[in-house]
Protein backbone atom coordinates (compact mmCIF):
# COMPACT_ATOMS: atom_id res chain seq x y z
CA UNK A 1 0.00 0.00 0.00
CA UNK A 2 2.85 2.66 0.69
CA UNK A 3 4.12 1.85 -3.02
CA UNK A 4 0.46 3.02 -4.26
CA UNK A 5 0.49 5.87 -1.84
CA UNK A 6 3.77 7.23 -3.38
CA UNK A 7 2.63 6.41 -6.83
CA UNK A 8 -0.77 8.42 -6.24
CA UNK A 9 -0.40 10.98 -4.08
CA UNK A 10 1.58 14.33 -5.01
CA UNK A 11 4.39 15.04 -2.92
CA UNK A 12 3.13 18.38 -0.68
CA UNK A 13 5.07 20.87 -2.43
CA UNK A 14 7.14 22.06 0.62
CA UNK A 15 10.26 21.97 1.99
CA UNK A 16 11.21 19.28 4.27
CA UNK A 17 12.81 19.63 7.91
CA UNK A 18 13.32 18.25 11.11
CA UNK A 19 14.49 19.75 14.78
CA UNK A 20 17.97 18.80 15.81
CA UNK A 21 16.45 17.87 19.30
CA UNK A 22 14.36 15.07 17.84
CA UNK A 23 16.46 12.16 18.62
CA UNK A 24 17.17 13.70 22.00
CA UNK A 25 13.48 14.01 23.00
CA UNK A 26 12.54 10.44 21.40
CA UNK A 27 14.07 8.88 24.52
CA UNK A 28 12.79 11.42 26.68
CA UNK A 29 9.01 11.10 25.67
CA UNK A 30 9.19 7.36 25.63
CA UNK A 31 10.52 7.87 29.29
CA UNK A 32 8.00 10.26 30.12
CA UNK A 33 5.15 7.82 28.98
CA UNK A 34 7.05 4.89 31.23
CA UNK A 35 6.77 7.05 34.01
CA UNK A 36 2.79 7.42 33.65
CA UNK A 37 2.29 3.80 32.92
CA UNK A 38 1.18 4.55 29.52
CA UNK A 39 3.41 1.60 28.45
CA UNK A 40 3.97 -1.10 30.77
CA UNK A 41 4.75 -3.92 29.10
CA UNK A 42 8.02 -4.53 27.07
CA UNK A 43 5.43 -5.24 23.79
CA UNK A 44 4.03 -1.97 24.63
CA UNK A 45 7.32 -0.37 24.75
CA UNK A 46 8.00 -1.82 21.47
CA UNK A 47 5.20 -0.37 19.68
CA UNK A 48 5.53 3.07 21.21
CA UNK A 49 9.32 3.33 19.75
CA UNK A 50 8.30 2.03 16.49
CA UNK A 51 5.58 4.38 16.27
CA UNK A 52 8.24 7.16 16.65
CA UNK A 53 6.35 10.49 17.66
CA UNK A 54 9.28 12.27 17.68
CA UNK A 55 9.63 11.57 14.27
CA UNK A 56 6.76 13.07 13.44
CA UNK A 57 6.83 15.69 15.82
CA UNK A 58 10.52 16.85 14.92
CA UNK A 59 9.28 16.97 11.09
CA UNK A 60 5.97 19.17 11.70
CA UNK A 61 7.93 21.35 13.72
CA UNK A 62 11.82 21.99 12.94
CA UNK A 63 12.39 24.84 14.34
CA UNK A 64 10.40 25.73 17.57
CA UNK A 65 12.04 25.30 20.93
CA UNK A 66 13.26 21.81 22.52
CA UNK A 67 10.41 22.17 25.35
CA UNK A 68 8.06 22.85 23.33
CA UNK A 69 8.98 19.94 20.72
CA UNK A 70 8.96 17.76 23.98
CA UNK A 71 5.36 18.52 24.84
CA UNK A 72 3.89 17.73 21.32
CA UNK A 73 6.23 14.41 20.85
CA UNK A 74 4.59 13.91 24.23
CA UNK A 75 0.87 14.55 22.85
CA UNK A 76 1.35 12.49 19.95
CA UNK A 77 2.94 9.72 22.34
CA UNK A 78 -0.49 9.96 24.06
CA UNK A 79 -2.94 9.85 21.33
CA UNK A 80 -0.58 6.92 19.67
CA UNK A 81 -1.20 4.84 23.16
CA UNK A 82 -4.83 6.18 23.30
CA UNK A 83 -5.27 5.18 19.38
CA UNK A 84 -3.61 2.03 20.11
CA UNK A 85 -5.58 1.11 23.67
CA UNK A 86 -9.08 1.28 21.00
CA UNK A 87 -7.89 0.11 17.64
CA UNK A 88 -5.52 -2.88 18.85
CA UNK A 89 -6.51 -3.70 22.49
CA UNK A 90 -10.15 -3.70 21.86
CA UNK A 91 -11.48 -0.62 23.71
CA UNK A 92 -12.61 0.83 21.01
CA UNK A 93 -15.31 -1.54 19.90
CA UNK A 94 -17.33 -1.60 22.73
CA UNK A 95 -19.18 1.81 23.30
CA UNK A 96 -20.06 0.37 27.08
CA UNK A 97 -16.30 0.23 28.09
CA UNK A 98 -15.07 3.00 26.70
CA UNK A 99 -17.99 5.86 27.89
CA UNK A 100 -16.76 5.54 31.35
CA UNK A 101 -12.83 6.01 30.18
CA UNK A 102 -13.83 8.64 28.21
CA UNK A 103 -15.71 10.26 30.78
CA UNK A 104 -12.89 9.79 33.42
CA UNK A 105 -10.96 12.09 30.79
CA UNK A 106 -13.31 14.46 30.02
CA UNK A 107 -13.17 15.07 33.79
CA UNK A 108 -9.54 15.32 33.85
CA UNK A 109 -10.09 18.12 30.55
CA UNK A 110 -12.09 20.14 33.22
CA UNK A 111 -9.87 21.49 35.05
CA UNK A 112 -7.79 22.49 32.48
CA UNK A 113 -4.34 21.63 33.81
CA UNK A 114 -5.11 23.63 37.08
CA UNK A 115 -1.84 22.44 39.38
CA UNK A 116 -4.07 24.08 42.63
CA UNK A 117 -6.90 21.19 41.67
CA UNK A 118 -6.34 17.40 42.31
CA UNK A 119 -7.44 15.54 39.60
CA UNK A 120 -9.98 12.33 39.70
CA UNK A 121 -8.24 9.37 40.02
CA UNK A 122 -7.83 8.84 36.26
CA UNK A 123 -5.25 5.66 35.50
CA UNK A 124 -2.25 6.26 33.04
CA UNK A 125 -3.98 7.83 30.20
CA UNK A 126 -5.96 10.48 32.90
CA UNK A 127 -2.67 11.52 34.91
CA UNK A 128 -1.09 12.18 31.42
CA UNK A 129 -3.05 13.90 30.09
CA UNK A 130 -3.29 15.95 33.05
CA UNK A 131 0.27 16.51 32.42
CA UNK A 132 -0.35 17.98 29.04
CA UNK A 133 -2.92 20.37 30.17
CA UNK A 134 -0.32 21.64 32.80
CA UNK A 135 2.60 22.07 30.98
CA UNK A 136 0.46 23.45 28.40
CA UNK A 137 -1.15 26.39 30.81
CA UNK A 138 2.30 27.37 32.12
CA UNK A 139 2.52 29.07 28.19
CA UNK A 140 0.44 31.86 29.71
CA UNK A 141 -2.11 31.45 27.08
CA UNK A 142 -5.40 31.07 28.32
CA UNK A 143 -7.27 31.04 24.91
CA UNK A 144 -4.58 28.88 23.62
CA UNK A 145 -4.72 26.10 26.67
CA UNK A 146 -9.10 26.67 26.20
CA UNK A 147 -8.56 25.38 22.29
CA UNK A 148 -6.27 22.67 22.64
CA UNK A 149 -8.79 21.31 25.53
CA UNK A 150 -11.78 21.91 23.70
CA UNK A 151 -9.65 20.05 20.49
CA UNK A 152 -9.00 17.05 22.75
CA UNK A 153 -12.60 16.72 24.14
CA UNK A 154 -13.59 16.94 20.44
CA UNK A 155 -11.28 14.14 19.94
CA UNK A 156 -12.76 11.71 22.82
CA UNK A 157 -16.28 12.22 21.89
CA UNK A 158 -15.34 11.20 18.18
CA UNK A 159 -13.75 7.79 19.51
CA UNK A 160 -17.04 7.39 21.20
CA UNK A 161 -18.94 7.74 17.81
CA UNK A 162 -16.23 5.29 15.99
CA UNK A 163 -17.19 2.68 18.24
CA UNK A 164 -20.64 2.76 17.91
CA UNK A 165 -19.82 2.12 14.15
CA UNK A 166 -17.91 -0.55 15.29
CA UNK A 167 -19.91 -2.47 17.66
CA UNK A 168 -23.16 -2.20 14.80
CA UNK A 169 -20.58 -2.95 11.71
CA UNK A 170 -21.81 0.34 10.29
CA UNK A 171 -18.85 2.03 7.43
CA UNK A 172 -20.09 5.99 7.72
CA UNK A 173 -20.92 8.13 4.81
CA UNK A 174 -18.05 9.93 3.14
CA UNK A 175 -19.44 13.38 4.49
CA UNK A 176 -19.96 11.97 8.07
CA UNK A 177 -16.86 10.57 8.31
CA UNK A 178 -14.57 13.28 6.70
CA UNK A 179 -16.69 15.70 9.38
CA UNK A 180 -15.63 13.43 12.40
CA UNK A 181 -11.98 12.33 11.00
CA UNK A 182 -10.82 15.56 11.68
CA UNK A 183 -11.27 15.00 15.13
CA UNK A 184 -10.65 11.53 15.42
CA UNK A 185 -6.72 12.26 13.74
CA UNK A 186 -5.80 14.42 16.51
CA UNK A 187 -4.52 16.75 14.61
CA UNK A 188 -6.44 19.91 15.54
CA UNK A 189 -4.05 19.67 19.04
CA UNK A 190 -1.32 19.06 17.56
CA UNK A 191 -1.23 21.89 14.93
CA UNK A 192 -2.07 24.10 18.29
CA UNK A 193 1.07 22.91 20.90
CA UNK A 194 2.69 23.42 17.25
CA UNK A 195 2.02 26.86 17.12
CA UNK A 196 3.02 27.01 20.87
CA UNK A 197 6.09 25.41 20.05
CA UNK A 198 6.74 28.25 17.76
CA UNK A 199 6.87 30.88 19.85
CA UNK A 200 3.79 33.21 17.82
CA UNK A 201 0.97 31.39 17.78
CA UNK A 202 -1.88 33.38 15.96
CA UNK A 203 -3.84 36.04 18.43
CA UNK A 204 -6.84 34.73 19.97
CA UNK A 205 -9.07 36.19 17.35
CA UNK A 206 -7.27 34.92 14.04
CA UNK A 207 -8.66 31.41 14.39
CA UNK A 208 -12.23 32.63 13.89
CA UNK A 209 -11.29 34.24 10.54
CA UNK A 210 -13.25 32.23 8.02
CA UNK A 211 -10.18 32.22 5.57
CA UNK A 212 -7.98 30.97 7.83
CA UNK A 213 -10.61 28.40 9.52
CA UNK A 214 -11.03 27.23 5.81
CA UNK A 215 -7.36 26.25 5.42
CA UNK A 216 -6.86 24.64 9.02
CA UNK A 217 -9.84 22.20 7.37
CA UNK A 218 -7.70 21.26 4.45
CA UNK A 219 -4.98 21.14 6.50
CA UNK A 220 -6.36 19.14 8.67
CA UNK A 221 -7.90 16.82 6.21
CA UNK A 222 -4.55 16.47 3.79
CA UNK A 223 -3.03 15.36 7.13
CA UNK A 224 -5.97 12.41 7.59
CA UNK A 225 -6.41 11.52 4.58
CA UNK A 226 -2.40 10.96 3.58
CA UNK A 227 -2.86 8.92 6.50
CA UNK A 228 -5.73 6.87 5.47
CA UNK A 229 -4.16 6.07 2.19
CA UNK A 230 -0.70 4.69 3.91
CA UNK A 231 -2.69 2.97 6.72
CA UNK A 232 -5.38 1.57 4.67
CA UNK A 233 -3.35 -1.68 3.97
CA UNK A 234 -2.79 -2.64 7.59
CA UNK A 235 -6.29 -1.11 8.87
CA UNK A 236 -8.05 -3.47 6.09
CA UNK A 237 -6.20 -6.71 6.92
CA UNK A 238 -6.94 -6.42 10.85
CA UNK A 239 -10.64 -4.39 10.29
CA UNK A 240 -12.01 -4.68 6.40
CA UNK A 241 -15.28 -2.06 7.80
CA UNK A 242 -11.82 0.02 9.04
CA UNK A 243 -12.83 3.98 9.48
CA UNK A 244 -10.50 4.87 6.15
CA UNK A 245 -11.29 6.87 3.03
CA UNK A 246 -10.51 4.75 1.22
CA UNK A 247 -13.58 1.94 2.96
CA UNK A 248 -15.66 4.14 3.18
CA UNK A 249 -15.51 5.83 -0.58
CA UNK A 250 -15.66 2.06 -1.91
CA UNK A 251 -19.38 1.26 -0.12
CA UNK A 252 -21.02 5.15 -1.37
CA UNK A 253 -19.40 4.54 -5.04
CA UNK A 254 -19.74 0.72 -5.04
CA UNK A 255 -16.29 0.87 -6.21
CA UNK A 256 -13.60 -2.05 -5.91
CA UNK A 257 -10.74 -1.56 -3.81
CA UNK A 258 -8.02 -0.09 -7.31
CA UNK A 259 -11.11 2.24 -7.68
CA UNK A 260 -11.59 3.62 -4.23
CA UNK A 261 -8.07 3.82 -3.54
CA UNK A 262 -7.69 6.07 -6.89
CA UNK A 263 -11.05 8.03 -5.88
CA UNK A 264 -9.22 8.96 -2.63
CA UNK A 265 -5.56 9.73 -3.65
CA UNK A 266 -7.80 12.22 -6.40
CA UNK A 267 -9.49 13.50 -3.11
CA UNK A 268 -6.27 13.90 -1.67
CA UNK A 269 -4.61 15.72 -4.50
CA UNK A 270 -7.40 18.17 -5.19
CA UNK A 271 -7.40 18.92 -1.59
CA UNK A 272 -3.54 19.73 -2.33
CA UNK A 273 -4.67 22.31 -5.31
CA UNK A 274 -7.25 23.77 -3.09
CA UNK A 275 -4.81 24.62 -0.20
CA UNK A 276 -2.23 26.10 -2.54
CA UNK A 277 -4.84 28.23 -3.84
CA UNK A 278 -5.94 29.24 -0.56
CA UNK A 279 -2.65 29.16 1.25
CA UNK A 280 -1.82 32.18 -2.20
CA UNK A 281 -4.82 34.40 -1.18
CA UNK A 282 -4.01 34.50 2.39
CA UNK A 283 -0.19 35.49 1.38
CA UNK A 284 -1.56 37.93 -0.90
CA UNK A 285 -3.34 39.71 1.88
CA UNK A 286 0.19 40.82 2.86
CA UNK A 287 -0.38 40.19 6.96
CA UNK A 288 2.84 38.71 8.02
CA UNK A 289 1.62 37.91 11.20
CA UNK A 290 -0.11 35.18 9.75
CA UNK A 291 3.41 33.17 8.46
CA UNK A 292 4.27 31.65 11.11
CA UNK A 293 0.50 29.72 11.20
CA UNK A 294 1.37 28.85 7.73
CA UNK A 295 4.31 27.64 8.31
CA UNK A 296 2.98 25.10 10.71
CA UNK A 297 0.01 23.73 8.76
CA UNK A 298 2.58 23.41 5.73
CA UNK A 299 5.19 21.52 8.28
CA UNK A 300 2.28 19.26 9.35
CA UNK A 301 1.00 18.30 5.85
CA UNK A 302 4.85 17.69 4.51
CA UNK A 303 5.61 16.12 7.88
CA UNK A 304 2.93 13.12 7.65
CA UNK A 305 4.10 12.59 4.17
CA UNK A 306 7.65 12.03 4.77
CA UNK A 307 6.84 10.18 7.86
CA UNK A 308 4.60 8.32 6.56
CA UNK A 309 7.03 6.92 3.88
CA UNK A 310 9.21 5.34 6.67
CA UNK A 311 6.78 4.90 9.32
CA UNK A 312 6.87 1.43 10.97
CA UNK A 313 3.03 1.67 12.38
CA UNK A 314 2.12 1.21 9.01
CA UNK A 315 3.96 -2.00 7.81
Amino acid sequence: MRTFAISALREPPFPAGRHEATDRVAGESVEWARAFGLIDSSHRVHRLQRADAAGLAGRACPDGSADGLRLLTDLISWLFVMDDACDEDGLGADPARLAPAIGTLLDVLDRCGDPAVVPPAAGPLGDALHDLCRRTRLHDRPALLLRFVSQIREYLLALLWEAANRERRRVPEVADYVQLRRHIGGARPCLTLTELASGEPPEAGRHADPALAALDLLAVDLVCWCNDLFSYGKESRADPDAHNLVTVIAQEIDADEPGALRAAADRFNQGLAAYLSAEDALLASGDDRLRPALAARRNWIRATYDWSLVAARYA
